[in-house]
């Protein structure tokens, strides 16, 4: 099962990696805010249920591609778990690695996933643009649905974490999580947008966002090695029956 520590950590995921979200979203919220009257714009209070429905939309795509990536690691169980070696838990961490160095900007370690993820993307961009402009809260959460697709080597980070649960509701709690942790970062971006760039795209920042990012990774390696990481393993073992326990225990 996933502990709180590894609910934390995905949240804290999506806190610190939405550095980067800036970049990759932040034209789509303005693009959301253009479908607007300018009193709307303008005033914070109105702008909320967009931003809200939105980002509710959004936070419902990550949980449902966990959901499926759950669903899919507990069908191929044996993937992530040969022996006592535990495969998951390594490519989890791996990727968290991987992630920080990417956000810290020393490396694009995830250039060529989300290029291969913008191949799927095209297939389902032209069906974001059904719900523009966006002239209603009911529009901005089909649109949040349709772009929490985009492809993000933050969110394909967190998938790789989330698959080793081994279980469909745990990877989609996981990915709520970090989903939660993006917000505070894309809902002040309406008005706080210019200042907000101005401060993520300072090269400090990304340096310890990406090194936070690194050490969460080198934590979950470590539990994973340590043999601590409840993952596809777990979920073998939550399936076996009495006696089978039994026979374990006497081999």
């Amino acid at each position: 099962m996933l502990d709180e520590l590894t609910l934390a950590a995905a949240f804290m995921i999506g806190l610190l990696g939405s550095t980067h979200c800036i970049g990759m979203c932040g034209g789509i919220v303005g693009a959301l805010t253009m479908g607007l009257s300018d009193s709307t714009r303008q005033s914070p209070l109105k702008l909320l249920p967009y931003l809200f429905t939105y980002n509710a939309g959004r936070l419902f795509s990550y949980s449902l591609a966990g959901l499926i990536i759950g669903l899919l690691s507990n069908s191929m169980s044996g993937f992530f778990q040969v022996g006592s070696f535990p495969i998951g838990g390594i490519v989890g961490g791996l990727f968290m690695v991987a992630l920080g160095i990417y956000i810290g900007g020393w490396l694009q370690t995830m250039k060529y996933l989300e290029q291969l993820g913008g191949y799927f993307w095209r297939l389902i961009e032209p069906v974001g643009r059904r719900f523009m402009p966006v002239n209603s809260p009911v529009k901005a959460l089909g649109l949040g649905f349709i772009w929490g697709w985009l492809p993000c080597g933050l969110v394909y980070s967190t998938l790789a974490l989330a698959a080793t649960s081994g279980d469909g509701f745990q990877s989609a709690m996981l990915m709520l999580a970090f989903g939660v942790g993006t917000l505070p970062m894309l809902l002040v971006m309406g008005g706080f947008a210019e200042k907000l760039q101005r401060f993520t795209r300072h090269k400090w920042t990304r340096y310890v966002a990406g090194a936070l990012l690194i050490a969460f990774g080198a934590m979950i390696l470590s539990k994973a090695l340590s043999g601590g990481h409840m993952g596809a393993s777990h979920m073998r073992a939550s399936h076996m029956s009495a006696a089978e326990m039994n026979a374990v225990q006497m081999n």
